[in-house]
């Protein structure tokens, strides 16, 4: 296979192609779709995504649904698109086709983000972040210091609903992190108020945390503002 042929639609032996890690999808699903898939013709419209693996020979990387539909129908061809095989087309592939959950890194994610990850995690049927109130939950993360976090764990003590065990287990579906160093901030001379107003609720956070003072957590701007002047 030429350079030429990846992105092309191709119309592949399926003896040529390897299933890859396949489908969870139902048997009566894959049965029931083959049925009707050879009554409308047996053409695949919806093409499976595959790799080349060695000469004439593929792997499919994504669309495994509809390759395990062709194999139930038992296909002789199969059409296929051809990507490169790098490892990064293969996760955005499986994204793309609803094979793999996306992941957001927690450390850099904005608010909308954290709260569009969190609301999906609450809504999973028989969710273990069920309970969690997802105004809370993405205010009290959004504004913690998440950049130098090198795992989830801080999350517990936002009290948030968040504890430790399952709940903070089933973040790792859609977070990651990639930790990163705090800048060293200067406790022995702390800004004048004017300057502490053109900082982030996290910076005021921060500075808090380094000099020593309790009950910042839950404290709004303006009450940072007077705990770091008034120490």
């Amino acid at each position: 296979m030429s350079l030429s042929n990846v992105g092309n639609l191709m119309c592949l032996y399926r003896s040529e192609i390897n299933p890859g890690k396949g489908t969870d999808a139902a048997e009566f699903c894959i049965k029931a779709a083959a049925k009707q898939l050879m009554e409308s013709g047996g053409r695949n419209w919806v093409p499976v995504i595959v790799k080349e693996i060695a000469v004439d020979q593929y792997e499919v990387i994504g669309n495994s649904f509809v390759y395990a539909i062709a194999e139930e129908a038992d296909l002789e061809r199969v059409w296929c698109i051809v990507t490169d095989a790098s490892e990064q087309t293969f996760e955005v592939t499986r994204i793309l086709t609803g094979e793999l959950i996306p992941k957001i890194n927690l450390s850099t994610a904005t608010r909308d983000e954290i709260q569009a990850a969190l609301q999906y995690l609450i809504e999973k049927p028989n969710s273990e972040l069920r309970s969690v109130q997802l105004a809370i939950a993405t205010n009290r993360i959004d504004e913690a210091a998440r950049k130098s976090w090198k795992n989830f764990e801080p999350i517990i003590k936002l009290k948030c609903g968040i504890t430790k065990g399952k709940k903070l287990d089933a973040l790792k579906e859609v977070f990651y992190l990639t930790p990163q160093s705090e800048p060293e901030v200067t406790t022995s001379e702390v800004p004048k108020p004017k300057n502490l107003n053109s900082l982030t609720v996290t910076k005021l956070k921060f500075m808090a945390k380094e000099k020593g003072f309790s009950g910042y957590t839950k404290m709004k701007k303006p009450e940072l503002i007077t705990l770091l002047t008034a120490g």
